[in-house]
């Protein structure tokens, strides 16, 4: 009998067929005269469930943000000796090895997250990401403890790593599983809105703090601030997520004893084409995300020579546009379906990514603000999309372990390296156009996959 993640007992029943049964410690659903939970209630009950869903994701990927946009000062305070591109591929490095630990943790949390619930899941990958956030602003520099320095933040990352690999599959399940069938996409856009978000916040806190602080000072002290918010932000995430209950379509499932025992077992032997269509749809959300959002202010301060200060900036502009028009996607793809969305954003890139790059070498800070604006538009074509499209893919029973499996085998191999591909294709090509090609080449592997991938947005997820 699978367990209920809302108690240590078994499967509560649904609202709908035994009035008033809540889990203790929860709310308790608000029904009608017919045992039908209010419409109010399941507007509320949906609202509460995106305000978790959204401060979870945005917790991890502020997290996330942080080291990506301070990366050159955790350069010199953890490898000094070094010169300044090997010390910013060592710092690369280890942001790419903590991605290795990904595809474990996608099948321990989806694992989880199919056997016990959706919700469990999620509450102890957001406690895990905090805690090992808010250590590495705890750590001592290079030069106080030698090399043990850069060993503790490799294993803390690694534990960072390990964490995030459940929480943007966990939240896109328990957000799709809860919305309105026709508002799927949309509902499931929160994710990559909160990913956004923690980013935006990350860049914003990297500008002020780069332009208010001077470099000894950023060495010393102020890289450690934006680390110390991952406590508090991470304690409320958890709050939220445990006064709610898992899903509907879970836990009718639960009801109904059909969960399987080992889901990633099933996945691979019942459902690996499913997998490896995923996986590849995944590649240009893996490799435009990490180029565009996070690695794009090193890239203009390293390699195009804009101020450091005006490279936050840009970025900052760059995810505002895309947290608005992320929902708009979701919209788009609930109307005309997920495959019409996501082949688009795959020809767009293959067509403009080059263009992109040649404009950003000019060096004008308007001229690079608006290719930004441009890319972030096109990246959410694909971002807007995928949460939705990677969720409808697998049935209830596996639909976690699908959802985490996928999207960090190709975040793990192509995700967190591109950071540091980029830096070495521009290294060893010697010409700054180079991550351009490695943006075309993923949209295309994604042109393949999508096309060759069902519509998934019509169907129902229960009986999938």
């Amino acid at each position: 009998m699978i367990r209920n993640s809302s108690s240590g007992t078994a499967s509560q029943p649904l609202p709908s067929q035994h009035p008033g049964s809540g889990t203790p410690g929860h709310d308790a659903p608000d029904l009608s005269l017919s045992g039908q939970p209010r419409p109010e209630e399941i507007r509320s009950t949906r609202r509460r469930v995106v305000a978790a869903s959204f401060i979870g994701n945005f917790v991890e990927w502020f997290d996330y943000a942080v080291y990506g946009y301070l990366a050159v000062t955790i350069t010199a305070v953890f490898f000094p000796e070094s010169d300044p591109q090997t010390g910013l591929m060592l710092t690369f490095a280890l942001f790419a090895i903590s991605f290795l630990v990904r595809p474990l943790g996608g099948f321990v949390w989806g694992h989880l997250g199919d056997r016990i619930g959706r919700r469990t899941a999620l509450s102890w990958s957001i406690l895990l990401m905090s805690m090992a956030t808010f250590c590495i602003a705890l750590i001592p520099s290079y030069a106080a403890i030698g090399i043990w320095a850069p060993i503790t933040l490799l294993l803390l990352r690694v534990v960072q790593g390990f964490s995030a690999s459940g929480e943007y599959a966990g939240a896109s399940a328990f957000l799709v599983e809860y919305a309105p069938a026709n508002r799927r996409g949309l509902f499931a856009a929160v994710v990559p809105a909160s990913t956004a978000t923690g980013l935006l916040l990350g860049s914003l806190i990297a500008a002020l703090l780069t332009g208010l602080l001077d470099a000894g000072q950023m060495s010393d002290w102020g890289w450690r601030l934006p680390f110390l918010l991952a406590a508090p932000m991470g304690l409320i995430g958890r709050y939220i997520r445990n006064k709610l209950e898992d899903t509907p379509v879970f836990r009718e499932l639960a009801e109904e004893d059909e969960a399987v025992k080992t889901p990633v077992s099933d996945l691979f032997t019942q459902h690996w084409r499913a997998l490896l269509v995923a996986s590849g749809a995944v590649l240009l959300n893996a490799v435009g995300f990490y180029v565009i959002l996070s690695y794009m202010p090193t890239y203009l301060s390293q390699e195009i020579g804009l101020d450091e200060t005006l490279s936050y900036i840009a970025t900052t502009v760059a995810l505002l546009t895309y947290i608005g028009f992320i929902f708009l996607t979701g919209m788009l793809s609930d109307r005309f379906g997920r495959k019409k969305v996501l082949i688009s954003a795959s020809v767009l890139f293959i067509v403009l990514t080059y263009p992109a790059f040649v404009l950003l070498g000019t060096g004008s800070f308007v001229v690079i603000v608006l290719v930004q604006i441009l890319l972030g538009a096109l990246l959410t074509l694909n971002d807007g999309t995928l949460p939705s499209f990677l969720a409808e893919m697998f049935p209830t029973r596996v639909r976690y372990s699908g959802f985490a499996v996928s999207f960090n085998l190709s975040n793990a191999i192509f995700g967190g390296t591109a950071p540091l591909v980029a830096t070495w294709l521009i290294a060893t090509s010697g010409t700054d156009l180079a991550p351009s090609w490695y943006l075309m080449a993923a949209a295309a592997v994604s042109f393949v996959a999508v096309a060759l991938a069902p519509e998934t947005s019509r169907k129902p997820l229960r009986h999938r």
